[in-house]
């Protein structure tokens, strides 16, 4: 199966083409998108990767998509171009969240945080509940576990309070792409109707940013 997976959440981008079958998901290649071009590089870079590789839009199977929490803006224009492609080519779409991709493949469990801004964090609990946390609720959550962060105010802070955490570089479409593989083989699609992105953010807060 050939499996797109995009990101667009951070500051930077990528896409990155996979064939997967069984329990294997083997990573064909990746390309950069750079920050503050989404909407006029997404459509060029994933026709050129196509082409490399010698393939057409036609013969994507499925999409993988990093839902966020991220950039408001930078969500938007990659989940928009997944659901075009995947509503005119009629495959499906699983979603994965960056915080999910943070606390993948670890040796024990570990809760994933993100830096959200304002002095609160993006936090996914064992049980992949995640939510938007202020500092100090992170701090209490975090308490005699693994943190797993790819933000260094995140990793810093955790330090001063004495807690464990493990720096990781920020997962990109390479680490969407599996995880959207094992979503597909259980069933977890979703519609490009239904496509949204997941801000963990309050009402209030994000009605500011887009007022």
């Amino acid at each position: 199966m050939l499996l797109l997976a995009i990101d667009t959440s951070g500051k930077d981008g990528s896409i990155a083409l996979a064939n997967c079958e069984g329990g294997d998901c083997t990573i064909l290649g990746l390309a950069p998108l750079d920050g503050g071009a989404f909407s006029a590089q997404l459509v060029l870079q994933i026709a050129a990767l196509l082409v490399k590789h010698r393939f057409t839009k036609h013969d994507i199977d499925a999409f993988a998509a990093a839902s966020g929490p991220g950039s408001f803006t930078g969500l938007r224009v990659g989940l928009a171009a997944i659901k075009a492609l995947a509503e005119v080519l009629n495959k499906p779409i699983t979603a994965v969240s960056l915080l999910e991709a943070l606390a993948a493949n670890t040796k024990e469990p570990a809760i994933a945080a993100m830096d959200a801004g304002r002095k609160e964090v993006y936090v996914r609990q064992h049980d992949g509940s995640e939510s938007l946390l202020t500092q100090e609720e992170f701090l209490a959550a975090a308490r005699g576990q693994l943190t797993r962060t790819a933000d260094k105010t995140i990793a810093e802070l955790t330090r001063t309070a004495g807690l464990r955490v493990e720096e990781i570089p920020r997962p990109r479409s390479d680490a969407i792409a599996p995880l959207g593989w094992k979503k597909l083989q259980l069933g977890q699609t979703v519609s490009p109707e239904a496509l949204d992105a997941n801000y963990l953010r309050r009402s209030d807060q994000i009605f500011a940013k887009i007022s």
